[in-house]
C-alpha cells in the first residue's frame, strides 16, 4: 500500500473516521509515526477549509498502533478569525494510542520575512544508501529512497551526532502536508547510529512546525538535516530541519525518543 493509498483509505464513519494501515507501514510492532500523524491530519482536514495551511503539529505516541483498521476522532478546540486549533486521536477500542493537536492558520500581512538558508554539504566519499532488507529494516522503509550524505546508518558505532540524508517517497503525485509529515519523521533516531549492535527505539513526543504552504512539491530530492542534542538515561532529544526539492526551508521538527541500548 502506497502512502497516498493509505491517506485515501480515510473515510467518515458517523462521528468518527476510519483508516487502513497495512503491515508494510509498520516499524516494529507499531505503525510508522509519520503515517499515524498523517492519518490524524486527514481527519482534522475534514474540519477546516482546504485553503487554510497547516502551521504546526504536536504528537504524543501513547501506545503501539497495529496494522489493520484504525478508528479516529477529531474535534475543533478553538476557531478564531485566522487560526483554528484541532485535536485528533487514534483509538484502539476506547483507548487513545496517538494524540495529535494541529494548528491551521491563514497567512497574515507582515513586514517580517526571515527564513533559514540551506547550508551546502559535501557528500561522503561512499554515502550510505538505504536498501530495504526484510527482517533487518523497519517495514515502512521500503516506501522510501534514502542516501546518507553525512553521518551513519543505525548500529554502526558512529561518533557523529549529526546526519544529512537525501530522501524521496516512492509514490505518484505531488506532496501534500501529509507527505511533509512523512518526510519529517523518516529519519531514525540519530542515537541508534552510535550503537554497535541492534537495539529498539521509539518516539514519545513530536513537535513539527511548518514555515508555509508547501503543497504541490515533488516527492523526490528532499533533504533532512538531523542533530542529536542530548542523550541520557535512555532518552534522547533530536532536532531536524526539512528542506524541499529546491532547497526550500519546509519545516522544523523536534522529537523526544527512547533508545533501549
Amino acid at each position: 500500500m502506497r502512502f497516498s493509498e493509505a491517506l485515501a483509505s480515510v473515510r467518515r464513519d458517523g462521528e468518527a473516521w476510519i483508516g487502513l494501515i497495512n503491515e508494510d507501514w509498520l516499524q516494529g510492532r507499531s505503525a510508522f509515526g509519520g503515517l499515524q500523524a498523517a492519518l490524524a491530519l486527514q481527519a482534522m482536514r475534514g474540519l477546516v477549509p482546504a485553503d487554510m495551511p497547516l502551521r504546526s503539529l504536536q504528537v504524543a505516541f501513547v501506545a503501539p498502533v497495529p496494522a489493520g483498521t484504525v478508528r479516529m476522532v477529531a474535534k475543533v478546540l478553538r476557531q478564531g478569525k485566522s487560526v483554528t486549533q484541532l485535536e485528533a486521536r487514534l483509538l484502539d477500542g476506547e483507548a487513545t494510542v496517538c494524540l495529535v493537536v494541529g494548528v491551521f492558520g491563514t497567512a497574515r500581512e507582515s513586514s517580517l520575512r526571515i527564513l533559514p538558508s540551506q547550508p551546502a554539504v559535501q557528500a561522503a566519499a561512499k554515502p550510505h544508501v538505504l536498501r530495504y532488507a526484510p527482517g533487518l529494516l523497519p517495514q515502512f522503509t521500503q516506501h522510501f529512497e534514502a542516501r546518507w550524505l553525512q553521518g551513519d546508518i543505525p548500529f554502526t558505532g558512529s561518533k557523529n551526532t549529526s546526519q544529512v540524508v537525501e530522501v524521496a517517497l516512492k509514490d505518484d503525485g505531488t506532496a501534500s502536508e501529509a507527505q511533509v509529515v512523512a518526510f519529517a519523521d523518516f529519519i531514525p533516531p540519530v542515537a541508534l547510529s552510535m550503537l554497535d549492535q541492534p537495539a529498539p527505539g521509539s518516539s514519545l513526543t513530536w513537535m513539527l512546525e511548518l514555515f508555509g504552504d508547501s503543497r504541490g512539491l515533488s516527492l523526490a530530492n528532499w533533504r533532512i538535516d538531523a542533530q542529536l542534542q542530548a542523550a541520557q538515561d535512555g532518552y534522547t532529544s533530536q532536532q531536524v530541519m526539512l528542506w524541499g526539492p529546491h532547497g526550500e526551508p519546509i519545516a522544523l521538527s523536534r522529537q523526544s525518543m527512547v533508545v533501549f541500548g
